[in-house]
């Protein structure tokens, strides 16, 4: 297995006297008809994460679904339109239950509507502690004329090749997307325009914040699977409500989930493991990252 590189940030051991209140709040945004796993995904790998408290917003009608994964998981709903997805008259709704947040986490199975586009946008723009914005948020982001604009609080965007192309103006599927050089100039440039970190997953994963760039050595091929990115986003949400920069947290995000993956490919192959089986593996990536890892430690130690 991949050692950690000597300077991969790392959490800070946890006092003993600690409680949950210490390693943050993180509220995971998302979730639709028909896409209640999503958020679900992210909310436990929030938890798996080390976050200390997790909720779940999603719409009413996926609330029994997605409330179902794990009861560990605080989970509230909010109405949702003929559509199966959030109403963009629920922004002032979404931004409430977001005040107390120490990180936040959007776009997990959202959906792709007018509706979502307004709610993005209100929270790119109007959430002032750290997010994560992945999956559908990329396409509202993509989908705003003129581009999102200055972000309310420190941000993460964690495109696949897609969805980069997307964000640069393209077609996701031209062949451009497989074209990795130019997605990466594009992600530096992208960090730097939206004043983000940018992790654009796929091999070797790049995490810039358009100053700084490191590839990730951990993950195979069998984590291209449904829901992988979607613990990711969990795991990310997790580590800024636990108070790591932005780039720091990407980093050590991306290299734990990638041994996670590694360790479940040893387990049950490529083929057939799941966003599930990366899920159960979460704490063989923190464990490495600890105990092999000689980064700098992060603030929050309980």
């Amino acid at each position: 297995m991949t050692l950690p590189p000597a300077d991969l940030p790392c959490l800070s051991p946890r006092s003993r006297v600690a409680s949950k209140r210490d390693f943050g709040r993180v509220v995971v945004v998302g979730g639709s008809v028909g896409m209640a796993g999503a958020p679900a995904l992210a909310a436990m790998a929030a938890l798996r994460g080390g976050a200390g408290l997790v909720e779940l917003v999603v719409p009413e009608p996926v609330l029994i679904i997605a409330a179902s994964y794990d009861p560990c998981v605080m989970t509230r709903s909010l109405p949702a339109g003929r559509d199966g997805t959030f109403r963009a008259t629920d922004v002032e709704g979404l931004l409430a239950e977001v005040a107390r947040a120490d990180a936040v986490a959007v776009g997990p199975g959202i959906g792709r509507s007018a509706a979502t586009q307004a709610i993005v946008m209100a929270l790119w723009r109007g959430v002032g502690v750290p997010a994560v914005f992945d999956a559908d948020a990329l396409w509202a982001l993509a989908a705003e004329p003129g581009g999102p604009g200055t972000p309310g609080g420190p941000r993460v965007i964690t495109p696949h090749a897609g969805e980069m192309l997307r964000l640069l103006g393209g077609d996701p599927r031209s062949p451009e997307a497989d074209d990795r050089a130019l997605l990466e100039r594009g992600a530096v440039a992208s960090a730097v325009a939206m004043n983000a970190v940018v992790v654009l997953k796929g091999a070797a994963t790049l995490v810039t914040d358009g100053r700084r760039e490191t590839r990730n050595t951990t993950g195979n091929p069998g984590m291209a699977t449904a829901g992988t990115g979607d613990v990711l986003t969990g795991v990310t949400a997790a580590l800024l409500a636990q108070g790591l920069p932005p780039f720091d947290a990407a980093r050590l995000a991306v290299w734990v989930h990638g041994r996670a993956g590694d360790a479940a490919a040893a387990d049950l192959g490529e083929v057939s493991m799941t966003a599930r089986d990366l899920l159960d593996r979460l704490f063989v990536g923190f464990r490495a990252a600890a105990t092999d890892g000689g980064g700098s430690r992060g603030p929050r130690a309980g």
